[in-house]
Parts: C-alpha cells; sequence; structure tokens
C-alpha cells in the first residue's frame, strides 16, 4: 500500500499519541507473570504489541478487552509448553519472550516475519547462556530462536553486555527473576530502564550500581498493578520534527511519556534552536509523563554520538529528516545499531532522503547531512521499516510537490492512526492513500 503526501503550508493542532510501545510490550508480559490480574490501559493496537498478546495468549495467558485500550491479563494456570510462536515484526516480543521462558524452562520456538529472521539473536542468546539457559539460534545467528528445558534453576551471575541494548538487558534481567542468586548486568552506555523501573513497581528488588543494575530473584509471582500507559515518545517524535521544521506550524502532544533515558530528541532540537516548551509534568505509572508544546524554528547543525545514542536510537531517521532543514552539517557517529533494526536503517535513510534531493552521507557508523536542502517529492520506499516510512511522511510534509510513499501501511507496526493525525493538523489533503504495490 502507498500513502501519499503532499507538502503543507504548516501544521495546527493537538496529537495525543498511542501508549508507549515499549512499555506496553513489558505491561502485558508482566501481567501474564503476576498474582492477580493486571489492567492496561492505553494500550496501542499497533502491530508489534499484538505480537506479544498473541504470543501470550499461546502461551496459556488470558485476555479480557474492557474497551478501547483497556485490556485485563491473567497470568496462565499452567504454561503452554512446546510451542511455535510468531513473533511478527517484533524484536521486543522476541527478546524479552526469551529471557521469561528461558527462566521458566518452558520449551519453546519463537519465530518471526523475514524482517525480523535477518536480525541478530546471538546477542540474546548468549548473555542467556551465561546463566546456564538452554537458548540457541539458528545456524546464522539468526531466528528461529530454540528455548529449551535446562532442567534447573538458572544461577546467579554477573553479565557485561557488548552493545548498550534494552531488549538484551531485559531478557537477562526477566530470566533472573526465577535465578538461584541474583543476577547483575553491565552495559556500554545507559539504555531505556522501563523494564527497572516496571520490574520495581511489581514488588522486585533492584539496586542500580552507575551501568550496573543487579536483580535479586524474586519467589512466586509478581505482585500485580493496573497500569495506565503515557504516551510514546517515540512516536511523538515525528511530530515534534515536523512542527519544527514546516513554517508557521504549532502543536501541542498531550501525555507524552519523558523518561530521561527516551528523551534525547528533546535534548538534540533544544541545541538545533528548535522551540520546544515541557509543560504540565506528572507521573504515569512510574515513568515521567508532559505535555510538550512545539513550534517552528530556525534549526543549526550539530553532532550526535556517544551516550547520547542509546537515548534517541530509534529518532534517527526523523532526525536525518530535521537535519536537512538545518544550517551546516549535522553528524551521526556510533550508531551502527541501527544496522540491525527493521532495516539497515543507516542505508535505507540515506538512499530514500537521496531521492527527495537529500545531501545526506553514509557513514560506518551513522550518517552526515548537510543543509538547509530544498526537498522535492519523489516515490521512495519504507524498506519494511515503521521508522522509515513515517520519517518520509515528515519528509514529504516540507517536499515541494507530491511523496509517494510505497510500503507505507507498515507504520502500522507501531501507529496505525499517524495518517489520520497528519490529514488532522495539516489538512484533509496533505495525505491520502494510493494503490498497492
Amino acid at each position: 500500500m502507498t500513502h501519499i503526501v503532499s507538502q503543507t503550508p504548516r501544521l495546527l493542532g493537538t496529537v495525543r499519541p498511542p501508549g508507549d510501545k515499549s512499555l506496553a510490550h513489558r505491561a502485558l508480559i508482566f501481567g501474564a507473570l503476576s498474582d492477580c490480574p493486571v489492567t492496561v490501559r492505553r494500550l496501542p493496537d499497533g502491530e508489534d504489541v499484538r505480537s506479544t498478546r498473541d504470543c501470550l495468549a499461546r502461551l496459556g495467558a488470558d485476555f479480557v478487552d474492557l474497551g478501547p485500550g483497556a485490556v485485563r491479563v491473567r497470568a496462565p494456570m499452567r504454561w503452554s509448553r512446546g510451542q511455535h510462536l510468531d513473533c511478527g515484526n517484533s524484536g521486543t516480543t522476541t527478546r524479552l519472550l526469551a529471557g521469561v521462558l528461558a527462566g521458566l524452562g518452558i520449551p519453546t520456538v519463537l519465530d518471526g516475519d523475514p524482517s525480523l529472521r535477518r536480525r541478530p539473536m546471538r546477542r540474546v542468546a548468549g548473555p542467556l547462556a551465561e546463566l546456564g539457559a538452554d537458548v540457541s539460534t539458528g545456524p546464522d545467528g539468526r531466528l528461529p530462536l530454540q528455548v529449551g528445558d535446562p532442567g534447573h534453576r538458572l544461577r546467579g551471575g554477573h553479565v557485561v553486555l557488548a552493545v548498550a541494548s534494552a531488549q538484551v538487558k531485559s531478557a537477562v534481567l526477566l530470566a533472573g527473576l526465577n535465578a538461584a542468586g541474583p543476577v547483575a548486568v553491565t552495559e556500554p552506555a545507559l539504555s531505556r530502564d522501563h523494564t527497572e523501573r516496571m520490574l520495581g513497581g511489581f514488588g522486585v528488588e533492584l539496586v542500580r550500581d552507575g551501568l550496573t543494575i543487579t536483580l535479586y530473584p524474586h519467589e512466586g509471582r509478581l505482585q500485580g498493578r493496573d497500569l495506565d500507559l503515557p504516551g510514546d515518545i517515540s512516536t511523538a517524535a515525528f511530530f515534534l520534527v515536523a512542527a519544527s521544521i514546516v513554517p508557521g506550524s504549532e502543536v501541542a502532544l498531550q501525555g507524552v511519556g519523558i523518561n530521561p533515558t527516551r528523551t534525547g530528541l528533546l535534548d538534540v532540537l533544544r541545541v538545533m534552536g528548535g522551540r520546544v516548551d515541557v509543560l504540565a509534568r506528572g507521573d504515569v505509572a512510574g515513568e515521567p509523563v508532559a505535555d510538550l508544546h512545539v513550534a517552528s524554528a530556525p534549526l543549526r547543525a550539530t553532532v550526535l554520538r556517544g551516550d547520547l545514542i542509546p537515548r534517541l536510537i530509534d529518532e534517527i531517521p526523523v532526525i536525518a529528516v530535521l537535519a536537512t532543514q538545518a544550517e551546516g552539517t549535522t553528524v551521526v557517529r556510533d550508531a551502527t545499531e541501527l544496522r540491525f533494526k527493521e532495516s539497515d536503517r543507516i542505508t535505507a535513510t540515506v538512499r530514500e532522503l537521496r531521492k527527495l534531493g537529500a545531501d545526506v552521507r553514509e557513514l560506518e557508523d551513522g550518517l552526515e547531512v548537510t543543509g538547509p536542502t530544498p526537498l522535492t517529492g519523489a516515490r521512495v520506499r519504507a524498506d519494511g521499516d515503521h521508522r522509515l516510512a513515517m520519517a518520509l511522511a515528515v519528509a514529504g510534509l516540507v517536499a515541494d510537490g507530491e511523496t509517494v510513499i510505497d510500503g507505507a501501511d507498515v507504520a502500522a507496526v507501531s501507529h496505525p492512526g499517524i495518517w489520520d493525525d497528519l490529514r488532522r493538523i495539516g489538512g484533509r489533503g496533505v495525505v491520502r492513500t494510493g494503490g498497492g504495490r
């Protein structure tokens, strides 16, 4: 399916982003590990979160829909063994469930779509094996991921990660819930900490010391609690950038999670001269939340690297779009992890933005973008990557003419409603649906 995005004179209005996708995966999994039913509200309806729900249901968890965006989760009476689970396009589903199932010793095969099958899985199998888990990958280190019953409780230990990965860190911590001793994880830079925060809220004892988090095994099931999810800042990012680069724009984003491990984009916008106000702060489900107000502004280039990268790794494609409209050369380094997402996001972002006339150069571990550059509408492709699809939509808002995005329906992985939101704040003619291709 294609979507056609037209240049718009300005964006005006209010957007309430869907519930945070990262938190939604964890809320459903923790609900299935709890001692009482857990109600989750503001649950996003993207395909990734549905993959986690479907996998948990096949493992024996019970779900009751309570209305739009609300579901009650009950732990399995008995975990179903020997399941072959389809994780769809979701790396989070795969890696977090690998940790849960390895810790419980439940034989399972985890598999997914062709895009997920290209993503590396030794990075999670190896750390779990260090704890004594029976986990193996396919011959090329990718899916299918097989979890077996090691015949004993996992042992405690200290796992040192080579890459700052919230998914791998979470898998190790979730496996450690049932280990025979404390499990410590050290990462090279701080990745998003949603798992640690939520585990603490569910009664698990954890201690942080710098870049090391230690979990003490939890006897029995987690202490269930109901959760209202904050809005997803990774989805809000597309509107933050769009309103920053479309002249005359003012957009308000309501109820957005501003966890410090996820707010790198806000820091970048401020450094580049963007106009972003953080208003009405609060707390939801142990996560800081705020309303954000963004308006268009002249932008200047910057350099992104080091510990900042894990705090905005999902936003780099749309940051590249932002950089096309900034004065000077914006440089992104230390982002090799982007090559192992739904697509090789470095290559794909550079290739597709060049089609629109961007002055962008691929680096081994990132990219360089020189601006400001007038963009021109062209036919581009999403490459099976939801974040690339949405970044190209933002580029289309400032490109002269029409930008035709092939495979744009992949945006439904995280935010099926993005096209309606863009129409609402940009005018009915800004986005329209084309035919399949």
